[in-house]
């Protein structure tokens, strides 16, 4: 069995339960998910089976998209709804059209600092362990790119944005230093990606949608075949050794 199925993920579940699930349902043994998504995140995960596994490296260089609701007035220790609040601002005010202006300074090339409760590793660990522990390491700012930041909603002191950016971009990063430009603070409160390179939530199933087909013996219908994942994935020219590792 080989190919990419497309899973939306819930709320709760890790990127690596998703795919210890599938490989479970499936019976299979080489099982891969193409960018994890943090556990509390919903929406579009690429699952790859099989040989289609040699593709998952093509998957993250893609873009994403993502709607995010982003809290103001509190940050957090991990940026987002699940840690403990480090600071808090009351009795402000805020508007749309103040969202909207501070929003111009991150599209582009921006920088912007990992989380430190994140998988990035130094010295062969974790940062989260790191950061469990009550160590603070040091870490390095890194380039990221958002194509398209946009106010979808705002209702004080929750603003929902339209995020497209590029592989290694921290969305509850970019709500935090949102929250810092405009002065009271912030973190991600809640995140649904939408799409992963091309492949989006028109063509993800739910679990239970999984498990109803898996039951029916009807799961290939869904499995996107490996050349037209390479196509939904962007045009890719391959020679040498990139080329023999997908054959």
């Amino acid at each position: 069995m080989n190919g990419v199925l497309v899973i939306d993920k819930p709320q709760g579940w890790t990127s690596h339960d998703v795919v210890a699930w599938v490989r479970k349902r499936l019976r299979i043994r080489r099982v891969g998910h193409g960018g994890a998504l943090d556990p509390n995140a919903t929406g579009v995960l690429p699952i790859y089976l099989g040989e289609a596994t040699k593709l998952v490296p093509f998957n993250l260089e893609g873009t994403k998209e993502y709607i995010a609701t982003m809290k103001l007035g509190q940050e957090t220790d991990t940026l987002d709804a699940d840690g403990k609040i480090t600071a808090e601002k009351k009795g402000f005010s805020c508007t749309a059209q103040k969202v909207e202006e501070v929003l111009g300074q991150f599209r582009g090339k921006i920088r912007q600092k990992p989380p430190l409760y994140s998988a990035i590793k130094q010295k062969g660990i974790p940062l989260y362990r790191r950061a469990r522990s009550g160590e603070t390491p040091e870490v390095a700012e890194r380039e990221a790119m958002v194509h398209v930041l946009s106010l979808r909603e705002f209702s004080f002191p929750l603003a929902t944005l339209e995020v497209t950016c590029g592989r290694g971009t921290y969305v509850r990063t970019l709500c935090a230093d949102i929250g810092r430009a405009l002065g009271c603070g912030a973190h991600l409160a809640g995140l649904r990606r939408t799409r992963s390179g091309k492949f989006t939530l028109e063509a993800a199933m739910t679990p239970e949608e999984f498990s109803r087909l898996a039951e029916q013996e009807k799961i290939a219908e869904k499995i996107i075949a490996p050349g037209e994942a390479v196509d939904l994935a962007g045009k890719i020219h391959l020679a040498g050794e990139a080329a023999d590792r997908v054959r």
